[in-house]
């Protein structure tokens, strides 16, 4: 797998120590980091991602679990998350990976790895397959898994007029009397986000739910209203 050997090889010859241990105790991290910085991991892959060009489904799907099932700091799971979201992959960005994304989320299990997915995994696949994903992010709402449940709650975010508001208020509806900072969070961030587009609609809803609706997802849906 050339592509991770290149990834690989690349974090390795790198990093900060300094700043990887301040990372690690940011993000409450099991795996390590190298101590790259955003920008300079984003500068980092671009070479290689620019000639990246996976041959089939089935091999872009096990260069992105080779290189995040088998991590050994945490800029691993980033780059597998860049590889999985390439635009040579977008074809494959459909119901058949429905898989590998709750893979991603259950195993990434914290807010910035499961939120990337949502965003540049999942959103993109339900926009280009609504009919198939739209029952697969409904039964998603209430799993047993609060990531993939965070992760019906904002898989929406910047769809704007095309949004989905029977999936948006079932994710909500089902969740509201979670008592988890992040699906408070979410819901809040949800109807912020779609507030921009509706912003009567999103006071209803607050409204609609009262005072089961969390302080946090309140003032989170209100902020700019």
């Amino acid at each position: 797998m050339e592509i991770v050997d290149a990834v690989r090889s690349a974090l390795a010859s790198g990093g900060d120590p300094e700043k990887a241990a301040q990372q690690q105790r940011y993000m409450k991290s099991e795996l390590p980091y190298r101590g790259f910085a955003a920008p300079e991991l984003k500068a980092l892959l671009r070479p290689l991602l620019a000639s990246y060009r996976p041959t089939d489904r089935t091999t872009w799907e096990a260069e992105v679990r080779t290189l995040w099932d088998e991590a050994t700091h945490r800029e691993e799971r980033y780059a597998a998350l860049a590889i999985a979201r390439h635009r040579s992959a977008k074809p494959w960005l459909a119901p058949e990976s429905v898989p590998l994304f709750r893979h991603l989320v259950v195993t990434g299990a914290w807010w910035d790895l499961v939120d990337e997915t949502a965003e540049h995994l999942v959103r993109p696949t339900l926009v280009a397959h609504r009919t198939e994903m739209t029952p697969v992010l409904w039964a998603w709402a209430g799993d047993d898994d609060l990531w993939i449940r965070r992760t019906a709650v904002i898989c929406q975010l910047g769809l704007r007029a095309d949004t989905d508001l029977d999936l948006l208020v079932h994710a909500i509806d089902t969740n509201i009397d979670d008592p988890t900072f992040w699906l408070r969070k979410a819901i809040g961030w949800a109807l912020r986000d779609y507030a921009r587009s509706d912003p009567g609609w999103v006071r209803s809803e607050v409204a609609r739910h009262g005072e089961r609706m969390s302080g946090l997802s309140r003032r989170e849906a209100l902020k700019h209203l």
